[in-house]
């Protein structure tokens, strides 16, 4: 299948041309463009956003390209019901990636001095951030140790022509692997990947054990083996079909403060683990588009965050509980992170309880787990909601588990990142319990007959 981000562009145009916005008119990189992609959001196809001009640079911008669900289906070409499923199987086998000779990144070529990170359209997304950010940097990287390869996203902010503070505070590979060059007194190399097909975005985001390379599973969610090129001045491979690619490496022994930027919490953060990138090289396709994630609370941040822990608590549930309906973490209330509904179907008293605390276990950035039974929809939170009004008691459904890991990020956390975590167990208890109100399908079907016969007339 085509992998570039090209190729999907005119898939979205052919197939759905209501999901990408053209914009032609000249739009500012502070403030304007994001406030155009968070009305966008709210519109029922969720577009993506094309700016085709960007004042101060040659560069097109894409943004909110990973925001819908029915839009990452169709990348997977399966329809939206089967997202998780789909991208579950897929993760299950492993296809290495294959190295070409060359990549259309290598079009344009500038080394060293001649490298100047302010020709590309950085925006300014929110008035508390600390500068123009790389928003969608897909961050390749090479573990000192065993030379694995991993690949995510980093934020990072523009300080000079060769120069960029990055936070790894997820905690996850991109620290650890920083970690232990540092302890050889040592750079982490690095390789940044702007403009993705949306399957190796999602194949990044996935969370896979330590020994698996991250570019074999993003072969498995493509179904055949992601092309990558040689790197120009670090010992790395990127993404053939990438449209930007920054070479370069996180300095070891240097920190510097990063921020405040706009994060999915909805607030200004300060907290970074203040690492500083030095560029060593900049590479572009002819015509090449940069891509940007809107940041703070946005739609498109959170459902980078929301889908990845969906697949990755529906794989640890179905180990233990027989009969797991549904995972959701909400992209809205739980800004993708810090909430997860549970439905399932009780059979024995102690399984909700036991599916709350494998997804608390499984995450640290979770705070927050509700179990419900198999009869309440876990996408739809006024049923969620519902659920725990008529279904939990408080000192018997309510487990509070104190100094527990969290993510830096969490306003509400200490300094160091610890939390406290809340299961709610908002099933119904097993036996004699009071019965939940139906209306007869029939009538159901009778009554929306009726209703959009009316509607036509009022059409009419």
């Amino acid at each position: 299948m085509a992998q570039d981000l090209r190729s999907f562009l005119k898939q979205i145009e052919k197939s759905c041309p209501t999901q990408l916005l053209r914009v032609q008119e000249p739009v500012d990189p502070l403030f304007e463009a994001t406030a155009l992609v968070l009305e966008a959001e709210k519109l029922a196809s969720c577009p993506a956003v094309l700016f085709e001009q960007v004042q101060g640079s040659d560069f097109p911008v894409i943004s909110n390209l990973l925001a819908h669900r029915p839009r990452l289906a169709l990348a997977l070409g399966v329809s939206q019901e089967r997202l998780i499923e789909e991208f579950r199987l897929r993760l299950k086998s492993s296809i290495p990636p294959v190295i070409r000779g060359d990549a259309p990144f290598q079009d344009n070529i500038f080394l060293g001095d001649q490298v100047d990170l302010g020709r590309l359209p950085m925006l300014v997304h929110f008035e508390q951030d600390g500068g123009p950010y790389l928003t969608a940097a897909l961050v390749v990287a090479r573990d000192p140790h065993s030379g694995i390869r991993t690949v995510g996203y980093h934020r990072m902010q523009l300080k000079g022509p060769r120069k960029m503070g990055i936070s790894l505070h997820s905690r996850r590979r991109m620290y650890e692997y920083f970690r232990r060059a540092e302890e050889q007194n040592r750079p982490l190399e690095v390789a940044i990947c702007l403009g993705v097909h949306p399957i190796l975005s999602l194949g990044a985001l996935s969370l896979p054990p330590a020994d698996v390379d991250k570019f074999d599973l993003v072969g498995s969610v493509l179904g055949e083996p992601v092309e990558l090129a040689p790197c120009q001045t670090v010992a790395l491979e990127a993404p053939r079909w990438s449209e930007i690619v920054i070479e370069g490496r996180i300095l070891n022994g240097v920190r510097e403060k990063e921020g405040p930027f706009s994060e999915f919490t909805g607030y200004a953060s300060e907290r970074s683990t203040e690492n500083v990138f030095e560029a060593t090289a900049l590479l572009y396709r002819n015509e090449a588009l940069f891509q940007d994630i809107n940041s703070g609370n946005s739609m498109e941040h959170c459902r980078c965050l929301s889908l990845p822990r969906e697949v990755e608590f529906t794989n640890v549930l179905s180990k233990s509980i027989p009969n797991l309906k549904a995972v959701h973490v909400p992209v809205r209330s739980g800004i993708g992170s810090f909430h997860c509904y549970v439905s399932l179907r009780k059979t024995a008293e102690g399984q909700a309880k036991q599916a709350i605390f494998s997804v608390l276990g499984a995450d640290h950035y979770v705070k927050l787990v509700v179990a419900v039974d198999e009869d309440v929809d876990v996408f739809d939170e006024e049923q969620v909601l519902w659920a725990i009004a008529t279904r939990m008691q408080a000192n018997r459904d309510v487990f509070i588990m104190g100094e527990c890991m969290g993510t830096l990020l969490d306003p509400s956390a200490s300094d160091d990142a610890v939390t406290a975590k809340m299961g709610i167990d908002a099933t119904k208890p097993l036996g004699r319990f009071p019965t939940t109100l139906t209306v007869n399908q029939k009538a159901v079907e009778r009554a929306r007959e009726l209703l959009n016969s009316r509607a036509e007339l009022v059409k009419t």
